[in-house]
Order: structure tokens, then sequence, then C-alpha cells
């Protein structure tokens, strides 16, 4: 009992002081230092060197004499510490990341040039962002405007739609630019391509060769310009074999080169007319006009032949396989990812490159000679 305690009366239990034990880095990391991020202060303070010793450890390690170098690089790997990037690349003027913009994620076309792309930048140690513009132009803008704001070291983009001037602008800014699967820029920018007239003329020559004199085309806008390059090709196939194409073509334009906008441009072409092959103008339409003839009930190739373009992955596991015409998609990802590193190391000797993959014909299931009986 203590001196101020009466007698006869129990004294309440006093809280014990808290001790306060010299904290470890780990302890540190996890208490105070885990509600914030951690910074050059606490390496430095850890490490026992200056502030600035820490940044020339991180930014130009060839400055620092070796057993301060590997003191501070101890402290933080115990410390668990990650360099902002936003702050370096503020020092360095650009950042370590690379943006493409594409007009549609969702299509496999673009899913698997993706690899080809990120294959090549990983040996640069540069990450890939990647943003979709819906085919719209205002996204598409604002894609543009976001990468610019982070500094990226370089941006792949297909356009949404036909000008690029505001391509061109942005090049002269000092950004590098290449444009992926689009020809026509001619000397102003740098472009990794397939050639989709030659690609819309090998469909055209096939289906020809089949027999097929009424042809249904679903194409997309004709803003896009691998929509207008695959019907030129398809128009002067049916020429060059000495025929009209507006006697040969039923064209039907689909707001979205989607599934869903496939089967619903099957039913505008049937409504109008009742052709005896189908070209798609790109495999995803396919999927969805093969699904549409399902639900109709129409044979294919049977009583109806039907042909896709860029032969994706799933158009070999269709049922039936899917005639497509094959673009190089890996190698289109390098080549284009190539020409970015090299245009975004503005180099004054540097010259805009126009690089050309040719298409190839994949015969599948799907089209077939057209029997006798249906020639008319």
């Amino acid at each position: 009992m203590s001196d101020t305690d009466k007698p006869g009366e129990i004294s309440a239990p006093r809280p014990r002081p808290r001790t306060n034990p010299r904290r470890t880095p780990e302890a540190a990391q996890s208490g105070a230092a885990g509600r914030r991020r951690l910074s050059m202060v606490d390496v430095a303070a850890h490490a026992g060197v200056s502030i600035g010793t820490v940044s020339n450890v991180l930014n130009r390690p060839e400055l620092v004499a070796e057993p301060t170098l590997l003191r501070v690089r101890e402290a933080i790997k115990t410390l668990g510490f990650v360099p902002s990037a936003p702050a370096r690349q503020l020092r360095a003027g650009t950042s370590r990341s690379v943006g493409i913009v594409v007009r549609d994620i969702g299509n496999p076309f673009f899913t698997e040039v993706l690899p080809g792309i990120e294959a090549r930048l990983s040996q640069e140690q540069l990450l890939l962002v990647v943003c979709s513009s819906g085919d719209s132009l205002e996204k598409e803008a604002h894609h543009l405007q976001t990468l610019e704001q982070h500094r990226v070291a370089g941006i792949l983009i297909t356009p949404a739609g036909d000008d690029v001037g505001h391509l061109v602008e942005l090049h002269r800014r000092g950004i590098g630019i290449v444009l992926l699967d689009r020809l026509g820029a001619g000397s102003q920018l740098c472009t990794a391509a397939v050639d989709n007239v030659r690609g819309g003329e090998l469909a055209g020559r096939h289906l020809l060769s089949l027999g097929h004199r009424r042809i249904g085309f679903l194409n997309g806008p004709s803003i896009v310009r691998q929509c207008s390059d695959r019907r030129q090709g398809l128009f002067r196939a049916i020429r060059d074999a000495g025929l009209d194409p507006e006697d040969v073509v039923t064209e039907v334009s689909l707001p979205a080169l989607t599934a869903q906008g496939g089967e619903t441009g099957l039913d505008e072409l049937l409504a109008r007319t009742r052709p005896t092959a189908l070209f798609c103008v790109n495999d995803m339409v396919a999927l969805g006009a093969l699904r549409g003839l399902e639900r109709r009930g129409i044979a294919v190739p049977d009583e109806m032949a039907v042909m896709g373009y860029d032969d994706v992955e799933f158009a070999a596991l269709l049922s039936p396989s899917l005639t497509s015409v094959r673009q190089p998609k890996h190698q289109l990802g390098q080549a284009a990812a190539e020409l970015l590193l090299t245009d975004s190391r503005g180099d004054a000797n540097h010259w805009h490159q126009e690089i050309v993959f040719q298409p190839e014909l994949v015969v599948r299931a799907s089209t077939s000679a057209l029997p006798r009986s249906r020639d008319h």
C-alpha cells in the first residue's frame, strides 16, 4: 500500500508505462514507415549517408565509392525501398514506358500483336501501357494527351480515323510515333503494317475461283483505313476477273467490328439479298455471321461459304473451321516496336521507314466450290 492509500481501501491498479525499445528496420517498415511510402530520407538515415548520395546510387552509381555503394544498396534491400518512377522520369525527361493505342482491345488481332511488341520492349526494360480508343476520335485524343503528360518514351497507334495530322504534330513535339497496321503516312511517320489491299485481293480471288458470283461483304466504316483497303483489294480481284463489283458484291457497313456487329450485319444483308458467299472484314465479324447463319439454319459452306480476315487463334477452332487471310501478327508487333525504339532515340539521321508484310490465304472448311445448281 502506498503512502496515499487510505486504510481499508484497495487501490486500483495503475497503468504501466509503455516501453519504447529501439525499433529495428523491419519494425520501422511495418510501423510508421508502413503508413507512408519509404523515401530516400529513410534509406539515407539507415545507411548513414546523405540524401544526395542515395540519389547518386540510384541514378549515377559510377560516382559513388564501392563501400558506400554497397552499404546504400544493402539499406535499400533491407528496407524494401522502391524508387519513385515519376520522380526519376522528371529528372530524365521521359519515363521507361511506351504507350500503345489500339482501336479495340477486345479484338483478338490486337491481343495477338501485343506479345511481339512486349517481347522487344522487355529487352530494353520498357513497360507497355495499353489503351483502347473504341474507334472513337475523342477517346483516342484523350489517351494521347494522357500518354504525353506521363512523358512516355514513345507511342504505337492504330488510328481511329484516316487523318494522321495530329500524330505528326505530336511527333514534332519530340515523342516517337509509329503507326501500327496502318499504311498511308508517307514519309511523315514510321509504319509497320500488312498489305490489306493484297489481303482483300486474296479473299476475292479465292471466292471467285470457287465459282461464287454473288458475294456479301460485311465491312467496317470507310474512315477505317484497313476496311477501305480490303474493299479496294476485293474489288480489284473482281475487276481482274472481268466482272463489275457492283454486280457481284452487296456491301453492308458495320458500325462495330465485333461478333454482335457481324450477326446484325448478316440480318441486314439477308434482308436485301441471298449471296452464295460471305467475306467478313475480320474474324470477329465472321464469328458473329456464323452464329447468325446457324440460327437461321443456313449450312456453311454447303449453302453459303464464309471467310474472315486476320486468322486469329480461334479461327481454326470453329466448326466449320474458318477460311481466313493470315496476318503475321507477332512479327508485325516486333517490327513496330523496333521502329519505335529507333524513332524515340531522336537521331538526327533517322529517316521514317515503312515496313510492309504480305498476308497469306489460309483455306479451311468454311469455303467450298459453288454447286452448279446455285450458279444463279
